[in-house]
């Protein structure tokens, strides 16, 4: 697998809108262990815990604005006075569950947000690569255990499923009306499902396995017999600079497409597989158990479901850019809990996010 080339990120200006996210905040670190400037533009960062403030990303950043990306007036102010050369959007809001119980706010941050940062460039130069950051749940999903590749259906019976389906149809009608003749190339990108030290998203399951198994607490599940793409963000994130450095290339416009970003298939397991792996790791006592009708997420009114299987197909990145997946299940459940650990014994967590990235980088 080809790395991300330091010299070519060394000094440039890199716009990171949700900077303040789990992912966000991974990208932060690793475009300043490139050497990059990096300016941030999000919200304030949710909850008690998260990995912006545990991680100390602040420190890091050459500019940190906080705005909403609903805002389009204040995202070109941003954008004129900052100049950046690339820019990955990954402002969204990002939990299933969430957009059932606030769609509205779902539809107009993600779709909303996006057209704003496609509306916000057009008429900057300066602009030459841009990462859009969407989700493999944009496929239409009818409950079949394939593998989606990027020319499988896109849909969503899930709002914010459907949001992110319309980010790419969004993303490729701008790019057709407004790019196609310019020096700015814009691809979207659908990972599988992340994790890693510092997420505290409410209704993830590795967060909760963390917290409960930590304590000893019992763990509800769901769903434990769905299958998802797990990965370390590290993953992903890593491919997405190898991305942004093609669309930078005279060539760029070839690779201003979609692209999906999975874990090798062995990785593609149930929740429960998924649970034991942390339970053994964690030497925990906790209990599972097996709720499918939690009364936290039941309302009569509200169809609340989840697909049960989700699989996507990386074939065409592989071949193309060369990037494929370097940490095994159990690699990446360590550094997860390393991570934990380290946050809990209240470690330097920036300095060992970095070292996490040293050592995926030299894998």
């Amino acid at each position: 697998m080809s790395k991300p080339n330091s010299k070519f990120w060394k000094n440039k200006n890199v716009l990171i809108t949700g900077h303040t996210g789990f992912k966000g905040g991974w990208l932060s670190v690793l475009l300043n262990y490139m050497g990059s400037k990096i300016i941030g533009y999000a919200l304030n960062p949710a909850g008690k815990n998260n990995f912006f403030k545990s991680a100390n990303v602040k420190k890091i950043l050459k500019k940190d604005y906080r705005k909403d990306i609903r805002d389009l007036t204040n995202l070109k102010k941003v954008i004129k006075k900052n100049k950046p050369q690339i820019i990955f959007h990954l402002a969204a809001q990002s939990s299933v569950i969430q957009s059932f119980k606030n769609s509205s706010e779902t539809i107009t941050t993600n779709v909303l947000g996006t057209a704003n940062i496609l509306e916000a460039i057009k008429d900057f130069n300066f602009v030459k690569s841009v990462v859009i950051i969407t989700t493999d749940k944009v496929y239409q999903n009818y409950k079949e255990q394939k593998y989606f590749n990027e020319n499988s259906q896109l849909g969503g019976d899930d709002i914010y499923s459907g949001s992110k389906a319309c980010c790419e149809l969004l993303t490729h009608s701008y790019r057709k009306s407004f790019f196609e003749n310019t020096n700015c190339c814009i691809a979207t990108v659908r990972a599988g499902n992340c994790f890693g030290g510092g997420d505290w998203t409410p209704e993830r399951i590795v967060k909760d396995i963390l917290e409960n198994f930590h304590n000893n607490k019992k763990l509800i599940l769901r769903n434990p017999n769905a299958t998802r793409p797990w990965q370390h963000v590290l993953e992903p994130l890593v491919g997405y600079l190898l991305l942004a450095e093609k669309l930078y290339t005279e060539k760029g416009h070839i690779f201003s497409q979609a692209w999906n970003f999975g874990p090798n298939l062995k990785q593609n397991m149930k929740v429960k597989n998924l649970v034991q792996i942390f339970k053994r790791k964690m030497n925990s006592k906790s209990k599972i158990i097996i709720n499918r009708r939690s009364k936290k997420f039941h309302n009569k009114k509200i169809n609340i479901f989840e697909s049960k299987h989700l699989n996507i197909n990386s074939k065409k990145i592989t071949t193309k850019l060369g990037w494929k997946p370097k940490l095994s299940i159990l690699n990446s459940v360590d550094l997860t809990y390393e991570w934990y650990s380290a946050f809990k014994k209240k470690k330097d967590l920036l300095k060992l996010t970095k070292n996490q990235i040293k050592y995926y980088l030299d894998l």
